[in-house]
């Protein structure tokens, strides 16, 4: 792996993007300020940037001059490429000595499709990078001011996608296990099913005035709260015509962001330093 070497450029110490090599990056959940140094160093030395739908034109705004910009985006319930066909777009343009920037939201790993691509590039003994990045289901939380684990609520998190390839809830889940075993459940992509999901969760021994937080666009300057109870969420997330993209959390953290909603807090809102009722709000 080849670094710089020379103080005056851009970023000193950072690889250099070799001709005929895929770097597969996360840009980060929408806010180009949660980009990595890997990635934006990757934006500026690219050649083709091949890009999702949930890449933000912020972030592509950060593009070598020159660079070629091609959208290969997948949106549910949307014509959409083909995952094989932009497979071998990758390795097609890498064959063609430029340097490749496959930029995926969030991060490649974490319901990106990233090893997918990975595994073909491999295969076609094409050399790449894995770049990961802030993956939404964090980022977009705690952009709404609530944190996917506190010691005081809970001391495991599940991370679930909403749908699998059929586009129907997932059956290969074990909706029961899920409900008993873990205190906060993050979920990608699960606006389309949320009725159903927040059944089987209920079914599995949830409460059903558990509290939900859904967030969407997180990060960026459109970004939608709304907190709800699992009863209700699908039929108030319907009333407030929310749309993805969104990341939907259940459990007790959602609490703490009465205490934690930093942006509100910067419109003018007063924040509720106790939001646990625990009677203290000082590290111990």
């Amino acid at each position: 792996m080849t670094h710089r070497n020379d103080p005056t450029s851009d970023f000193p110490g950072l690889p250099v993007f070799e001709p005929g090599t895929v770097w597969l990056a996360g840009a980060g959940p929408g806010d180009p300020g949660l980009m990595t140094l890997h990635a934006l160093n990757g934006l500026k030395q690219a050649d083709v940037i091949v890009y999702d739908a949930l890449v933000d034109s912020s972030v592509l705004a950060y593009a070598r001059e020159g660079a070629i910009v091609d959208f290969a985006g997948k949106r549910g319930g949307k014509p959409s490429p083909k995952q094989r066909d932009i497979s071998l777009k990758l390795i097609d343009y890498a064959r063609a000595g430029h340097r490749v920037l496959r930029l995926k939201g969030g991060d490649p790993f974490v319901f990106g499709r990233g090893g997918e691509e990975a595994l073909a590039l491999a295969g076609a003994h094409i050399p790449f990078r894995i770049i990961p990045g802030i993956t939404a289901g964090i980022g977009g939380l705690a952009y709404a001011g609530i944190p996917a684990t506190h010691r005081d609520t809970n001391q495991a998190v599940t991370f679930l996608t909403g749908h699998d390839q059929s586009g129907l809830a997932p059956a290969a889940i074990n909706w029961e296990a899920i409900a008993r075993g873990s205190p906060v459940i993050v979920m990608y992509m699960a606006m389309k099913h949320l009725e159903t999901i927040a059944a089987r969760l209920i079914s599995g021994g949830r409460p059903v005035d558990e509290p939900v937080c859904i967030v969407c666009n997180g990060t960026l300057a459109n970004q939608q709260v709304l907190v709800t109870t699992l009863e209700r969420a699908a039929k108030e997330a319907e009333a407030a015509a929310l749309e993805p993209p969104a990341i939907v959390c259940v459990g007790p953290v959602v609490r703490l962001r009465e205490g934690l909603d930093w942006i509100g807090a910067l419109s003018g809102r007063v924040l509720n330093p106790d939001p646990l009722g625990l009677g203290e709000t000082a590290a111990g």
